[in-house]
């Protein structure tokens, strides 16, 4: 049974530490920084860091590879479609990967970046490391791929059992729910949902895992076949969206101005 812990990293970022308590080994996902690794490393010299998962080649996930594989020696895995230096093994959709004795999925979900994979790990309690593409609550910026692309790769995510839990990559809940509450103000689930993370924050909390159900409920980049959604959508662009792909590029301009 892997378990899982948060390395904060940056001003938002956290890097996810799986560990292996059976073998002592332990991988991260998408460590922008080498040091909050390095430090976890020092304190439970116990373990030996073995893997290393990329999503996406933006520095804030990429920066510490360097670092970490000459420390460690670990085997990195990122995405085939983009240039990371330091990857070991370059992954496509449908590969699957061992990693601590599991079996990962990978998942191309171009949108954010056009390269972009997460990786799904199955089970009675299913994983989802999104990466920058699915947030709580939000997604992320269409920085390279098209708006169909990243409803697309949305809507892939979503169709994941929904008791998975999702870990992606930012602290941007708080923000994010105060956006999906502007796109749908009669969502009781978001407001609630606001007000307990609202009080996690307070208290230096993480807000993350979260799970499929509970973005199905209330992110609006998943709703876009709302009515509430789709009202807000044609207010904020002056015209009412013609499919869901254009609801979700309306309300993703909108976000980007929030």
């Amino acid at each position: 049974m892997l378990t899982i812990t948060a390395l904060p990293a940056f001003n938002d970022n956290y890097i996810w530490l799986l560990q292996n308590p059976v073998t002592h080994c332990c991988a991260v996902v998408d460590p922008g920084d080498a040091g909050p690794v390095i430090r976890w490393l020092e304190d439970n010299p116990q373990w030996q860091l073995t893997d290393i998962l990329i999503t996406h080649h933006h520095r804030d996930h990429t920066g510490g590879i360097a670092a970490l594989k000459q420390l460690t020696g670990a085997t990195v895995y990122g995405p085939q479609l983009e240039t990371i230096e330091g990857v070991d093994h370059p992954l496509s959709d449908g590969q699957q990967v061992q990693v601590l004795g599991r079996t990962l999925s990978v998942l191309h979900v171009p949108g954010h970046t056009l390269g972009h994979i997460a990786y799904y790990l199955d089970g009675q309690q299913p994983w989802l490391f999104s990466g920058d593409t699915l947030f709580l609550a939000g997604c992320g910026r269409l920085f390279e791929g098209t708006p169909e692309q990243m409803y697309h790769s949305l809507q892939r995510l979503a169709a994941l059992p929904a008791h998975t839990l999702v870990y992606c990559t930012h602290e941007y809940s708080l923000s994010n729910l105060k956006f999906a509450a502007a796109v749908e103000p009669d969502n009781t689930v978001i407001s609630a949902r606001m007000q307990e993370i609202d009080a996690l924050r307070k208290q230096d909390r993480i807000s993350l895992p979260s799970t499929l159900a509970d973005e199905l409920a209330t992110n609006p980049f998943l709703r876009c076949n709302e009515q509430q959604v789709i009202t807000s959508a044609a207010r904020e662009s002056g015209q009412p969206p013609a499919s869901p792909v254009e609801v979700f590029a309306a309300i993703r301009v909108w976000k980007d101005n929030f």
